[in-house]
Order: C-alpha cells, then sequence, then structure tokens
C-alpha cells in the first residue's frame, strides 16, 4: 500500500514538473514527415479561384474576325432573305436570346443572357427538363413492405413530370434480414423446462413486394421466415409435455395482403390527380417553348427590317451628301466669279459635314444623339446575336427582301377569335385553370373521413428443419419435420380483416379552409384570363390600328418626299438663277433627305405591324412555315402504347366500376380558319350598335370638317389611300454594288450644277395603283413621278468615311487644337 502511493505521488510531482515547464501557452504538434510548403493547405477560404470546368467554345466565338467599323471594310455582301434568316436562327438556337411576353418591341437581351442564368431564358432542352424533374421524396414502405397509403392531402400540387408521377403507382420491392442473441442469466433454477442461464439466437428474413393502384389501394405479395434457438431443456413429447421437443425451430409465412380507401382517396379520379397536373405542367412548359420560339421569330424579323431601314439610311446619306457636294462645288464657282460669298460657301461646306457625319452614324452607329444609334454594322451585329452566328465572319449580311407595299385589311372578329383561341398565354391560363379545378376536387374529397380496409390471408409452415424432412416425416414439433413441407401442405391457414376509421377533426377546420382557398384560386385565375383576354384585345385593337396607320404613312411620306424632291429642283434652279440664296436650297435639301427616310422607316414599320398583329392573332408561326412538333420516340414506346391499347379493347367495361377523370383537354390544337367556329364570332357588347354611316366622320369624298374660330368649316383631306404606292427608281439594296466603296460613291467634280445632276435618288410614285414589283422583274417603263428628274448613278469614288482623296477645292480642311494658356 505504502509502495502504490509513494508511485503516484512520483507521477503526480513529473506531471505537475512538466506543465510548469510547457506553461499555458497552445502547442503545434510534431509530424515526423511534416512537408515545409504545406502543399496540401488551403491560404484562405474565400480566395477567387477558377472552376474546374472544361466545356469546348463555338467555333463562332473562337473564330470571330475584328469589327467592321469606320476604316475597316474589309467583307463580302451576304444576301439573305428573311425566310433564311429566321431557318438559320432556329437551327442554331439552343437558347432563345429573347425574353417573354408579347411586348411590340425589345430590347437587345445579350446583356441580360450573359448576367443570367440558364433557368431564366428558355432553351430546347426546357421541355425535356420538365418531363425528367422528379420529387424528392422516396417510395416508402412500412416494416411490412406495404407501400404506405397516403395520409391526409395527397399531392396535388405535383411539380414533377409525368414519369415522376407514374412512379407512385410502381411495384416496391423491400427485404431485410435481422439476427439477435441473447446470453443473460434468469430468476430461475433449472429444471426440465427452464435454466438459470438462457441463451438463444434469432434469425428473421422478410421479402415482400407492394404496388399501389390506381384505385387508391395497395397490394401487398410477403414471404417471412423466422428461424429460433434456445438452450431450454428438450425432451420426448411422450415424457413432458411442457418441455421443448426441439432445440430450433423455423417459421415459413406466405402473406397476401390488400388495403382499400373506401371513402377518403378512393377511386381513379383523385389518385390520378398528380399525373394529370404532371401532364398538364407540361403542357405548360411547351406553351412557353412556343412563345420563346414566337419570339425569336418576331425579333429575328424585326431585326431583318432594322437592318433594311439602316441601309436606306446610308443611301439616302450618300445622296445627301453628293447634293451638298455639288451645291458646295457649285458656290465655290460661284464665289470665284465674283457672284457667291464666303458665307454661302461656309455653309455649303457646313450642310456638307453634316451629311458627312450622318452618313458614317448611319454605316458604324453611334451613341452621339442622331437618328441612327447602331448603324449598319451595328443592325447587323443584332441580326447576328439572333441567328447565332460569329459577330464578324468577313460577311455582311444585306436584306434583299423588300417590305411589302400591298394594303392589307383584317377581319375585326376574326381576328379577335383566333387571337382568343391561338394566343399561347391564354392557353397558359387556361391550362393552369384546370389545375385549379382538379386541386378543388382533391381538396373536396379531403374532408371525408378515412376509411381503410384491410384484408390478409397467410399460409404457415413451421418445422424443426427448413428444407425437406431429416429422418422423419411427421409433423411439427417431431424432430426432422419440414417447415417448407408444412408450408406446401396448407395445413396451416389464417386471415386477419381490419377496419380503421379516423374521421376529420370536429368541425373540419382546416379541411374547409383548403376547400375555399382551392376556390378562391380558381376564381382568381378565371379573372385572370377574363383580364388577359380583354387586354389583349385591346392590343390587337392598337396593332391593327397601327398597321393602317403605318401604311397611310407611306402614302403620306412619299407625297412628302415627292414635294421636297420637286422644291429641291426648283431651288436649285433659283439658286443657279441668282435669284435665291444658298441658305433656302441647303434647307431643302436637309428635308428632302428626311423625307426620304422617313418613307423608308415607314414602310419597314408596316411590315413589322403587319406581324405583329400575326404575333398577337397566334398565327405568325404558321404563316412563317414553322409547324412545332414532338421529334420520335424510341419504337419500343410505339410497341408498348400498341399492346395497351390492345389490352384495352380486349376488357369488358364496367359502367360504374371505377370512376375516371374527366376531360381535361379538347384535343389538338386545331387551325386558325377553326378559331372563329370554336370561339364564336367576336365579342358581343351590350347597348344599340350604330351603323358606320352614323358615326363616321369622313364624307363620301374623303374629307374630314373642323371648325375653326369663326366657326367655318376647314376642309383637311384624311382619307385613307386604298391602293398600293409604287416605286418607280426604287433601287433594290442588291444593286448597291459589292463593296462599300461602291454603295458609299460620290460623284466626279463638275464644273457648274446644271441638271442632269448625277445623283441617284430613288424617288416613290403615287400615281399608279400597281403593286411592288420584285426586284429581279423591275425595269424602267414604269410612269415618272410628277416633276422629279430621273437621275443616272454615279461612277465610282472614294467613300467619304475613307482615307481616300476629295475634291480640294471644295472638302474642308480639319482644325487643329490649340492649347489652352494656364
Amino acid at each position: 500500500m505504502k509502495r502504490s502511493l509513494i508511485r503516484m505521488t512520483a507521477k503526480l510531482q513529473l506531471g505537475i514538473t512538466l506543465l510548469i515547464a510547457s506553461g499555458c501557452a497552445q502547442t503545434q504538434p510534431f509530424f515526423l514527415n511534416e512537408s515545409p510548403d504545406l502543399n496540401y493547405y488551403l491560404n484562405s477560404a474565400t480566395q477567387i479561384e477558377y472552376p474546374d470546368v472544361d466545356v469546348e467554345s463555338l467555333p463562332e466565338t473562337t473564330e470571330a474576325l475584328p469589327p467592321l467599323a469606320i476604316g475597316n471594310h474589309d467583307y463580302q455582301f451576304w444576301d439573305l432573305t428573311l425566310e433564311e434568316a429566321t431557318n438559320i436562327a432556329l437551327q442554331n438556337a439552343k437558347f432563345f436570346v429573347t425574353t417573354s411576353g408579347i411586348a411590340e418591341t425589345r430590347q437587345n437581351v445579350a446583356d441580360q443572357f450573359i448576367s443570367g442564368s440558364s433557368d431564366q431564358f428558355g432553351s430546347v432542352y426546357d421541355v425535356a427538363i420538365q418531363q425528367s424533374t422528379t420529387q424528392s421524396v422516396p417510395l416508402t414502405v412500412d416494416s411490412n413492405g406495404n407501400r404506405t397509403l397516403p395520409r391526409g392531402v395527397l399531392r396535388a400540387n405535383q411539380v414533377g413530370g409525368v414519369e415522376d408521377a407514374l412512379a407512385e403507382f410502381d411495384a416496391q420491392a423491400s427485404g431485410f434480414i435481422s439476427y439477435s442473441n441473447t446470453d443473460r442469466p434468469r430468476n430461475s433454477g433449472n429444471s426440465a423446462v427452464s435454466t438459470s442461464l438462457f441463451q438463444s439466437d434469432d434469425v428473421t428474413a422478410q421479402a415482400a413486394i407492394s404496388k399501389r393502384f390506381a384505385t387508391g389501394g395497395v397490394a401487398t405479395l410477403r414471404h417471412q421466415l423466422v428461424y429460433g434457438y434456445s438452450n431450454l431443456p428438450t425432451a420426448p413429447l411422450a415424457l413432458n409435455s411442457a418441455s421443448r421437443v426441439v432445440p430450433s425451430d423455423y417459421t415459413v409465412t406466405m402473406e397476401a395482403q390488400v388495403q382499400q380507401p373506401l371513402m377518403r382517396n378512393r377511386g381513379t379520379l383523385v389518385n390520378r390527380i398528380p399525373v394529370v397536373l404532371a401532364s398538364l405542367n407540361e403542357d405548360v412548359s411547351i406553351a412557353e417553348y412556343e412563345v420563346q420560339v414566337r419570339n425569336l421569330v418576331r425579333d429575328v424579323e424585326n431585326a431583318y427590317w432594322d437592318l433594311y431601314v439602316a441601309y436606306r439610311n446610308v443611301a439616302t446619306s450618300v445622296v445627301g451628301r453628293n447634293s451638298a457636294i455639288a451645291t458646295a462645288q457649285f458656290a465655290q464657282l460661284a464665289m470665284e466669279n465674283g457672284t457667291g460669298t464666303l458665307q454661302e460657301l461656309s455653309q455649303a461646306k457646313g450642310q456638307y459635314f453634316q451629311f458627312k457625319a450622318q452618313l458614317e452614324t448611319a454605316l458604324a452607329g453611334s451613341n452621339l444623339p442622331g437618328p441612327d444609334r447602331f448603324g449598319v454594322y451595328g443592325s447587323e451585329n443584332r441580326l447576328r446575336e439572333l441567328m447565332g452566328q460569329s459577330a464578324t465572319d468577313g460577311r455582311l449580311i444585306r436584306p434583299i427582301d423588300e417590305p411589302t407595299l400591298a394594303r392589307v385589311e383584317f377581319d375585326w372578329n376574326e381576328s379577335v377569335a383566333q387571337m382568343l383561341y391561338l394566343s399561347p398565354e391564354l392557353r397558359q391560363t387556361k391550362t393552369r385553370i384546370k389545375q385549379q379545378e382538379l386541386e378543388l376536387i382533391s381538396a373536396k374529397n379531403q374532408i371525408l373521413p378515412e376509411v381503410n380496409l384491410s384484408l390478409l390471408y397467410r399460409w404457415v409452415g413451421v418445422g424443426d428443419t427448413l428444407g425437406p424432412p431429416d429422418g422423419g416425416t411427421g409433423e411439427f414439433p417431431e424432430p426432422g419435420s419440414s417447415a417448407l413441407g408444412s408450408l406446401t401442405g396448407g395445413d396451416f391457414q389464417e386471415g386477419a380483416v381490419r377496419l380503421e376509421v379516423t374521421p376529420p377533426a370536429f368541425g373540419a377546420r382546416r379541411e374547409l379552409a383548403r376547400i375555399q382557398n382551392a376556390k378562391l384560386r380558381i376564381v382568381r385565375e378565371r379573372s385572370k384570363l377574363q383580364e388577359d383576354e380583354r387586354l389583349l384585345v385591346s392590343k390587337l385593337s392598337d396593332a391593327i390600328r397601327k398597321a393602317q396607320s403605318h401604311y397611310q404613312l407611306t402614302q403620306t411620306n412619299a407625297q412628302q418626299w415627292q414635294a421636297f424632291e420637286t422644291e429641291v429642283e426648283s431651288r436649285l434652279a433659283e439658286f443657279e438663277a441668282g435669284t435665291k440664296d444658298i441658305n433656302v436650297v441647303l434647307q431643302s435639301q436637309q428635308r428632302k433627305a428626311q423625307a426620304e427616310i422617313n418613307y423608308y422607316r415607314a414602310l419597314a414599320e408596316y411590315s413589322k405591324s403587319l406581324s405583329y398583329v400575326d404575333y398577337l392573332k397566334g398565327t405568325l408561326l404558321a404563316n412563317s412555315g414553322i409547324v412545332l412538333r414532338e421529334g420520335p420516340w424510341n419504337k419500343k414506346a410505339y410497341w408498348d402504347a400498341l399492346e395497351r391499347a390492345r389490352e384495352r379493347s380486349a376488357g369488358k367495361k364496367l359502367q360504374y366500376g371505377v370512376t375516371r377523370p374527366g376531360v381535361v383537354r379538347q384535343g389538338p390544337v386545331r387551325d386558325a380558319d377553326s378559331a372563329s367556329q370554336i370561339i364564336g364570332s367576336g365579342a358581343n357588347t351590350h347597348g344599340q350598335i350604330l351603323p358606320p354611316g352614323e358615326f363616321e366622320m369622313n364624307a363620301a369624298d374623303g374629307q374630314v370638317f373642323f371648325g375653326d374660330a369663326n366657326g367655318e368649316a376647314l376642309p383637311m383631306d384624311m382619307g385613307i389611300v386604298r391602293d398600293p404606292i409604287r416605286i418607280d427608281d426604287h433601287q433594290p439594296l442588291s444593286e448597291y454594288g459589292n463593296s462599300t466603296h461602291e454603295m458609299l460613291q460620290a460623284p466626279q467634280p463638275i464644273d457648274r450644277l446644271s441638271p442632269p445632276v448625277t445623283v441617284p435618288t430613288p424617288a416613290p410614285s403615287i400615281e399608279s395603283a400597281q403593286p411592288l414589283r420584285s426586284p429581279a422583274a423591275s425595269s424602267n417603263d414604269g410612269a415618272s413621278w410628277g416633276t422629279a428628274r430621273r437621275v443616272q448613278p454615279a461612277a465610282y469614288t472614294a467613300p467619304a468615311a475613307t482615307s481616300a482623296a476629295e475634291p480640294a477645292e471644295y472638302a474642308p480642311q480639319p482644325v487643329r487644337r490649340k492649347p489652352i494658356s494656364r
């Protein structure tokens, strides 16, 4: 005892000594093979690091050429039709670089696309992703291998696809094997039937397969094996009936169990609601996919006509610049002859620089205030973004389709009916209404009491051995009896019936609130549909009105262009004669150039307006020759579908056997011609409908009379020009040369300004009612328009935007900057 105390005291003293020597400071442990560079340690947790992702870039990205700009015109024209541009865009579209909605115009979404995520924009993968979306909750079974019955509310708010919803009805196999032993003393003495030290081994194995039916029931087939061994004394049955006959025994059971709800969650109508909801979710995804394709086609067409206007703006700027050059040249000659002034020459030079800046902006764009921010190069780049093309590939897209000049009139009632039936936005809202109706059915079902009936039938076999009899043929508990033999003999069979009743809580407050909530959601969705239809009709009304207005503006701007062209000729003749100053000539040239570009803008906007009407009506894709169809399935899918159809046709229909879900679809979407028969002949309004003649402002001769301050009538021509206009000297874009130098041509220096001026001036004609001829069929045999002169294209000269030499006698020199004194 003393030695152990001394030994413990020595150890305690040694520990205290070591603690005092090391102090209370924390110390790092020592590692034998420690590396000094700590190469497995991260220096910081939030360091900016590059992700380990290897995605091959597109050739359109890595092989892009330097951008086209002022001073870089290295390209070849790529003559492209609108149909070809749309076809290329749809073929290259993996993601739709556009936005949802029915906006008439959309901003470029490239910056939003780059900074956004893939879920924010539509893609060709969205429908497949929706179909393959699954729930995070797995199929569950209880300890007996039974698929658990749905308790409480069904999954009416199905967010996964159809395959996920159908997985609820898949058969589920399960099984387990467990082993346990017991080794403990007991509060009893040794006897013929007991022992004080009890030891036993127990093994349980189970295998089951359980399936849930569309009626709500669950069927389970279960096999169970139980083995037990203990050290309890054994004795022959004849000596001691209370003792164990054999030290171990096997119990084998085969069970068939069916559980069926009788009230809540009973019937195919309720249990298939998640499947129908999943299919409706796919319908919503398909409608959204149609919206994205439609918007892409619409954006491509808008970008195409914007590029067309940009080209026309360049042509107009070339005409204005050439006219300014000729005017400045004449002012130079007049000053040299003593009939002009330096002020007139300077003003003419300023006009020249103004048109030159306008030409440079029309070609390359600018953020400075001006008529065109993007220019030809910028508008072409925007079209390339939508088409999925490289930013620059040595080609410059040139539209060769001309905007339509034909007058299009829409039948209002038919247009409204087509829009109400074909609009994908309305179809999405109607699909959500059907989903809310199904969820109301599910909510009403949950107020019923939960009454479940369970039927179980069991075959039992018990024996000393599991397999064949071992040395005996008797029944258990005789030694050597077989459990499987007893099972197959069918001598022992059991059954059970269980009825569970669980009514709702008193008052059913939660269930009633759920029903009320579902009803309110239906009312909200229906009100949303009504407002959507009302606002869409308003949008359609505005679109048709703008289409008519833009058509009228093309006529008016053509007349304005003609008037200003005549004015320019007259002002030039008066300036040559010395009766007018140059300021009047320059102003008339500006007005003429602005009228020309206004005409082409109105012409392009008219084509865009017609497209927007089809866009709202839901006929844009059909009129563009685009059809959305499902791709081919695997051959096994068609084989299974045929087998299922044959199976159903061979079955016997039970009139009141099962309940099936009601109609949720009316079949495939029909064409636009059938829409008026489905929706009706249009919206009816309450009240008296006046004939057009009783409230029309236009008189028979197209005059509208407004009263002036003195009460006198002021006639104003507000009649609609119903005949299409015709362009006689309208030069297609494909004839503007094959290079920038030919497109930006300027006249050769001349001695004086005298007719005919070598300035290309395409001019419209409103005297003819013939439709616009195609470029291939165009000729010079058309009627001339008014007093406008027919001009010839000028010879080639260097563009104003390059460093090519310009006539020194009228081209102003740049002004050098002077330093500011300190």
